[in-house]
């Protein structure tokens, strides 16, 4: 069955950067635990979801998703400086460091330290893989019409 809009496939795949670091992959050590999406709905990114259509079961594909049809590019003005008061107690702020933050609809995400001084933290709120070309190999295992 050719793939297309409104189908459910399953997927393994690994995903890396230009420079060839894996950054995801559905193969963990021994197991493997394919994705799984229905095609179209958006539960993907834009350019996976896309570069499925027309796929067969079985069939095995390389393709590049520009950051347009990711993550989008990095955005400079979601870089926001905040008071360290504003950050839970017990918790020493470093540059680098990785926390979660609560967004006004009530979701958690987690957002980088870029610079920590005496009374503030610069918080980059942009995807982790925003502004990043993304390069995948994937391999269709299962196609259901739905």
């Amino acid at each position: 069955m050719t793939i297309k809009k409104g189908n459910k496939v399953k997927v393994e795949y690994e995903g890396k950067f230009e420079d060839g670091e894996v950054f995801d992959s559905s193969s963990h050590g021994d197991h493997s635990h394919p994705l799984e999406f229905v095609v179209g709905e958006g539960q993907v990114i834009r350019g996976f979801d896309d570069a499925v259509i027309g796929m067969e079961e079985g069939e095995e594909k390389k393709f590049v998703i520009e950051p347009q049809e990711a993550y989008g590019e990095r955005k400079e003005e979601l870089q926001q400086k905040v008071p360290k008061k504003a950050l839970p107690k017990g918790q020493e702020p470093k540059k680098g460091m990785t926390i979660l933050v609560g967004s006004p609809d009530g979701r958690r995400m987690p957002v980088k330290i870029i610079n920590v001084d005496e009374k503030s933290i610069t918080l980059d709120l942009n995807h982790p893989l925003a502004g990043k070309k993304l390069i995948f190999n994937i391999k269709v295992i299962g196609v259901e019409q739905i």
